[in-house]
Order: structure tokens, then C-alpha cells, then sequence
């Protein structure tokens, strides 16, 4: 087969048994369910046990991709993950991830660019299928941010989750279906705004200056990914941004007049902020919800801590 480009052919997420809502978190912060529904939208975020690492939530939901794809190990060549909380440093989760599936020899790595990681990642397993250097990848996005999460800042504990979300990609000669060219930028002076540093235990983060950002500077950058995959907004199945901030979100649709049918946007107010989690969980609910006609355009866009950004109009398998 001659390859064109490649293409999402299954979708997988997993989240946590247990659930903390806003009445949970007023028991052990000043705050309340109605402060923070007004503000972020949130109602209630999934939290990973004590001992399950990213690697485990990662796994779970590569499995269920892999599954969905109809492939066995032996058909996938790349695995790439997408995190910002791993604890491990080596091996990478990446390898963990390859080892569980029992899949053989797979290019393999992390890629660290807080919440436009998976758009990240996706760009870069559809660069290794359009070269020739993959046939075909896992990519996934998975996060613990509560594990970096400060309980006694208010501001801050009432928005991170635990997840994780996969896709299954691979090389396709029908350049219709082809995910198309990455958009993606930093901004490098503004990326002491979100910090998780080796001196600093907590994710520490400026609200007000992302907030400002994301809702003032995105919107042309999401026109700029429609227009390279040559689709109108008003053609766009769905829109599945960064489930940061509910208020963030629809900030920026009211600026690009998107329809209240076209974004997705639940998972924000039902699983939190899970950083490169968010958009591969969100996406794995939306088609597996079936509210999407197969090869019908659906538009990801990352953007978060560095300050980075990514996007690209994938098609729905």
C-alpha cells in the first residue's frame, strides 16, 4: 500500500475508580461546589490510587485502543507517550507501556509538553508513517497530576484529574482520511506561568495570565490548524480542546463561533484537568459515544504549560 499519510483507526481511555467532587474537596479546603462550578466548570475529578503509577493508567488504555483496532502487538512498531507527570525517569513510560502489551521492538519514547503533549505525539507518529520509518503506533496520553497537586492551595486542587487516553495510528493511501499538518509553537518568555520543578513539589501556575492567554491568542492558531487541513469551522464534526478550564473553553468558541454541537467539553466538568490526558480521553468518549459519522472531521488542539501549543483535524475512525 501506498502510504499518503496516516490515519486514527481506534480510540481507548481509562480513569480511576475513585471520584472527588466538590463537596470532597470543601472538606478539606475552603472552598465550595458553587465557587467552583463559577470559575472552571468542574464538578468532580477522577484520583488515581497510591500506588498506580502513569505507566498503569497508560497501559490500560493502549490495551483498549489496541483492542478496538482489531491489531495485535506484532502489527505496532511505535509507541509514544505523552505525560508530564511520570515519576520514573528510566525507563521511559514509553517502554513500560511496549513491555505490558508484549509488543516487540518498538521505537519508543515520551514526549514532555504538558497539555499539547498528545498533539505532540500524534504529529509525530504521523511523521514516521508519512517517512517510511513506521508502519504503524500507539499514542497515548496519560497523567497523575494529582500527585503534584497542592491540597492546601484552593486555587489550584480543585482542577487536576487522573487518565489516560490512546489512539491506534497507521500509514493510509487515502488522503481524505490523512490527519493533517501539525500546527504547533511555545511561547518560551511566558513559560514560568505553569512550573513543575525539581525545587518545587506542587504544579505552581499564574491562573490569570493562562487564562488571559488562552482565550486572547488561541483562537487564531485553531483557524490557523482548520485552514491547513482545508476545513471550514462550520464543517468541523467536533472541536476537542485541552479540557483546562470550562471557562477557557468557551472563550474561545464564542470567538471562533463555534456551535454548541461541535464542542466537546464534558469531560472538563466530569474528569478535571489531566494535561495531555484530556483531549485523547475526551476524543476515546466522543467516538465511542457514536455522536460522530466515521471519517467525519474532528478538530484537537493542545495547549498548556511552557506555554506550549499543537493542533491538527483528524478524522473519526
Amino acid at each position: 500500500m501506498s502510504v499518503n499519510g496516516s490515519r486514527v483507526v481506534s480510540v481507548g481511555h481509562y480513569q480511576p475508580e475513585k471520584v472527588l467532587t466538590n463537596d470532597d474537596l470543601a472538606k478539606i479546603v475552603d472552598t465550595n461546589d458553587e465557587w467552583i462550578v463559577s470559575r472552571v466548570g468542574i464538578k468532580e475529578r477522577r484520583i488515581a490510587a497510591d500506588d498506580e503509577k502513569v505507566a498503569d493508567m497508560a497501559i490500560h488504555a493502549a490495551r483498549q485502543a489496541l483492542a478496538n483496532s482489531g491489531y495485535g502487538p506484532g502489527d505496532i512498531d511505535m509507541v509514544i507517550v505523552a505525560t508530564v507527570s511520570a515519576k520514573d525517569v528510566c525507563p521511559n513510560t514509553a517502554c513500560r507501556v511496549a513491555e505490558a502489551l508484549e509488543i516487540d521492538t518498538p521505537a519508543a519514547m515520551d514526549v514532555n509538553t504538558a497539555c499539547s503533549g498528545f498533539e505532540y505525539a500524534v504529529a509525530q507518529a504521523d511523521m514516521a508513517i508519512r517517512t517510511g520509518s513506521a508502519k504503524r503506533a500507539i499514542v497515548i496520553g496519560a497523567e497523575k497530576l494529582t500527585a503534584v497537586t497542592d491540597w492546601e492551595d484552593r486555587t489550584s486542587c480543585v482542577l487536576f484529574g487522573d487518565g489516560a487516553g490512546a489512539v491506534v495510528i497507521e500509514g493510509t493511501d487515502d488522503a481524505a482520511l490523512a490527519i493533517s499538518p501539525v500546527v504547533w509553537g511555545s511561547e518560551p518568555s511566558m513559560a514560568d506561568v505553569i512550573r513543575i520543578e525539581e525545587d518545587v513539589p506542587y504544579i505552581k501556575q499564574a491562573g490569570q495570565t493562562v487564562f488571559r492567554w488562552a482565550t486572547t491568542q488561541l483562537a487564531p492558531l485553531i483557524e490557523k490548524v482548520a485552514d491547513k487541513a482545508d476545513v471550514k469551522i462550520s464543517e468541523l464534526a467536533a472541536f476537542v480542546p485541552h479540557q483546562a478550564n470550562l471557562r477557557i473553553i468557551q472563550g474561545i468558541a464564542k470567538r471562533l463561533d463555534f456551535s454548541d454541537e461541535c464542542i466537546v467539553a464534558e469531560d472538563i466538568v466530569y474528569s478535571g484537568n489531566t494535561s495531555a490526558a484530556s483531549v485523547p480521553l475526551a476524543l476515546s468518549k466522543l467516538v465511542q459515544s457514536g455522536k460522530v459519522a466515521s471519517g467525519a472531521p474532528i478538530l484537537l488542539f493542545g495547549f498548556g504549560g511552557g506555554l506550549t501549543y499543537a493542533g491538527q483535524v483528524i478524522r473519526c475512525p
